[in-house]
C-alpha cells in the first residue's frame, strides 16, 4: 500500500531528546519508498486484476515476518483482541484492493493527495467513538480537507473517474485500519500489530484473487515484491522519523510526496501535471498539518515559564 498518513493526534512516545532534522530526512525517504510504491505498482498496470495483485503483494511480504515471530509466540491475546485483528485485517483488506484498483485507472499525483485524506477520517471516527472534542480547530480542519477534496475531484468541471471514487473509499477503510491499531498497539507488542495485520489481510484477500486470477509472468511478480520491499522499508523509515522527532515537524514532510508523485507521472508515465491536485493536495496537508501542531502542543508536557499554552 502506498502513502500511509499519520493520525493527528499520535504524538511521539519516546522520551529521548528530539532530532528534527534526523525526522525530516527518515520522512523524506519515506515519503521516497511510498512514491516508489505507487510506480511499482503503476508499472504491473491492469496485466493482473487488482485482487490478485494486492494478495500477491502482501503473499510475498511474508518474508518480512520472519523476525517477528519470536514476538509473535510470547504474545497472550484475549479473545476480544482476536476480533479486532480480524475486523481490521477486513477494513485493511478492502481498501488495498480498491487501492490497487484506482492505481490502474487515474494519476499518481490524484492517488497520492486523495490518500492525505486518512488522518481527516480517523479524527472524524475519533470524534463518533471515542467522544473526542471537535473544536473549531477541527471543524476547519475538516471543512479545508473537504474543499481540497473537491479541487482535485471537481465534479460538474471533468468526468469523475471510478478510480477516484476508490480512491475516497479507499481513505475511508484505511482510516478504520488505522483507528483499530490504536487499540491494537495498547493491547499487544508493535511486531505483533503488525505480524497479524500481514498474515489476516492475504487470508482475506485470496478468495477474491482466486476468483479473478489470471497466469502471471516473472516480471509482473518482481515489481510486485519489489513493491513488497518498498513498503516494508517505508513502513520502518516512518517508525525512525517518529521515534526522532514530533509529528508536528515532520507531518509537513509529507508534502514532498506529493511533489515527487506529480514528477514520476509526468516523466515517467506521461501524466499531465494537474495544477489542481496540487493545491488540493496542499490544503489538506496544511490541514493536517496544524492540527497535528495543536495536538502536539495540547498533550505536550507543562510549557517552561514563559511558553503561552494553547487553549
Amino acid at each position: 500500500m502506498a502513502s500511509r498518513s499519520p493520525e493527528p493526534s499520535l504524538t511521539r512516545a519516546s522520551a529521548a531528546p528530539a532530532r528534527p532534522l534526523a525526522g525530516m530526512l527518515w520522512m523524506m525517504l519515506t515519503g521516497l519508498c511510498f512514491v516508489a510504491v505507487t510506480a511499482s505498482v503503476k508499472m504491473v498496470g491492469t496485466e493482473v486484476p487488482a485482487a490478485q495483485s494486492a494478495f500477491l503483494r502482501y503473499a510475498l511480504g511474508l518474508i518480512f515476518l520472519i523476525p517477528m515471530w519470536p514476538a509473535v509466540r510470547a504474545a497472550r491475546l484475549e479473545r476480544r483482541t482476536w476480533a479486532l485483528f480480524g475486523l481490521r485485517g477486513a477494513c485493511h483488506a478492502v481498501a488495498v484492493i480498491l487501492w490497487f484498483y484506482a492505481m490502474t485507472r487515474i494519476p499518481i499525483a490524484d492517488v497520492t493527495a486523495l490518500n492525505y485524506l486518512n488522518p481527516i477520517y480517523v479524527m472524524l471516527l475519533a470524534v463518533l467513538f471515542l467522544g473526542e472534542r471537535l473544536g473549531p480547530w477541527r471543524i476547519a480542519a475538516v471543512a479545508t480537507a473537504f474543499v481540497g477534496t473537491l479541487i482535485i475531484v471537481r465534479p460538474g468541471f471533468r468526468e469523475i473517474d471510478i478510480g477516484h471514487i476508490a480512491m475516497l473509499f479507499t481513505a475511508v477503510a484505511m482510516a478504520a485500519s488505522y483507528f483499530m491499531a490504536k487499540f491494537l498497539t495498547g493491547k499487544a507488542k508493535p511486531q505483533v500489530v503488525v505480524f497479524m495485520l500481514s498474515v489476516i489481510v492475504p487470508v482475506i484477500l485470496l478468495p477474491f484473487a482466486l476468483a479473478v486470477w489470471v497466469p502471471i509472468g516473472w516480471e509482473a511478480l518482481g515489481w510486485l515484491f519489489l513493491t513488497a520491499s518498498l513498503a516494508t522499508a517505508g513502513h520502518y523509515t516512518m517508525t525512525l522519523a517518529f521515534a526522532a522527532a514530533p509529528l508536528a515537524v515532520t507531518q509537513p514532510v509529507t508534502f514532498l510526496q506529493l511533489i515527487w508523485a506529480t514528477l514520476l507521472g509526468v516523466l515517467v508515465f506521461g501524466e499531465p501535471a494537474d495544477g489542481f491536485v496540487m493545491l488540493g493536495g496542499s490544503l489538506i496537508i496544511a490541514a493536517i498539518s496544524v492540527v497535528t501542531w495543536r495536538e502536539a502542543r495540547r498533550k505536550a508536557p507543562a510549557p517552561a515559564q514563559g511558553d503561552t499554552p494553547v487553549a
